[in-house]
């Protein structure tokens, strides 16, 4: 059976809330294709098409997908099989008061480099890397923004909480699995931002950013064994728990908590032996300190850990 796509061009959002209206509806296990624009809109094209100042609509989430018999206290399972880039560059940039170092007085703000997309190693013919001052580097490709209807608050595609949103994870892409809470009838996954390659904190608050083509599996698990209060990853070698705050200190401390009940459950400890052993394997990870609220993560390796689903 031919996979459905679901293109940029049928339906975008720039914000995730609790009442989004589909632009398509996928069967419980369906695969599909999603394509989406690069973050800035096709905005920038050359090295001296720069970005002023952040603009009010960024990040364009293609979607979002309803995915039936997915209920409040579900989890929706997002199985990445493929990620490809589907055009010719990429673009880094910085733009005045974002970024890590935004206040750096000897760092341009705005900059743009453009990374063009060079060889065509992939067996679709894309590129497997892009060039970024003569220095090849890999096509790593990542979805930077991912997620689901919220709770309640509208939050905007610039911004990750606990429906997922902008979380910038490098782990976000071919081979690992998405695990989000279901807070909305249908879930609503969306999803875009994405990038041809990324750093671990994404500094300058960009990476290259690029239009790519998404191979995805959405199947809906319920009555989870364990409750799912924020994203959980599954990269097939290590389990992770994802968690967005206003500090690092707290997105950090949330990773954690998260993962002493993922611990507990498998192992049967108590949540002390759990903080316990959390402290001898895995480790801490940033995902990106940039954006309105930053992200961090909590990786266990996969011979400790499996996901409860």
């Amino acid at each position: 059976m031919a996979r459905e796509t679901v293109a940029h061009r049928d339906g975008h959002v720039y914000e995730f809330g609790p009442e989004m209206e589909p632009v398509y509806e996928a069967d419980d296990g369906e695969a599909v294709t999603i394509t989406t624009i690069d973050s800035l809109n096709g905005a920038i094209q050359r090295d001296d098409d720069l970005l002023e100042e952040i603009p009010e609509e960024v990040n364009a989430a293609t979607g979002p997908i309803a995915v039936a018999g997915a209920s409040p206290g579900d989890v929706l399972a997002v199985e990445i099989e493929a990620v490809r880039v589907a055009e010719d560059r990429g673009r880094v940039v910085t733009a005045p008061g974002f970024g890590l170092l935004r206040d750096d007085p000897d760092i341009e703000h705005p900059a743009t480099r453009i990374t063009e997309v060079e060889g065509d190693d992939h067996a679709d013919g894309a590129g497997d890397r892009i060039d970024f001052e003569g220095i090849d580097v890999p096509i790593e490709p990542v979805i930077g923004t991912i997620g689901v209807a919220t709770d309640g608050e509208t939050i905007s595609t610039l911004s990750p909480d606990d429906h997922g949103g902008n979380l910038d994870t490098t782990d976000v892409t071919a081979g690992t699995t998405v695990y989000f809470p279901v807070f909305q009838e249908g879930a609503m996954l969306a999803m875009g931002d994405a990038k041809a390659a990324m750093a671990d904190g994404e500094m300058c608050g960009t990476g290259a950013e690029i239009a790519v083509e998404v191979d995805a599996t959405l199947s809906v698990i319920d009555d989870p064994a364990v409750p799912l209060d924020r994203p959980l990853l599954d990269t097939g070698d290590a389990v992770k728990t994802v968690a967005s705050a206003e500090t690092l200190e707290e997105a950090v401390e949330l990773a954690n908590r998260d993962m002493l009940g993922l611990l507990a459950h498998h192992h049967g400890f108590s949540r002390t032996e759990a903080y316990l052993f959390s402290s001898l394997v895995g480790g801490l990870e940033i995902s990106q300190v940039v954006d309105p609220q930053v992200t961090a993560r909590n990786a266990v390796p996969g011979e400790y850990l499996s996901v409860p689903f």
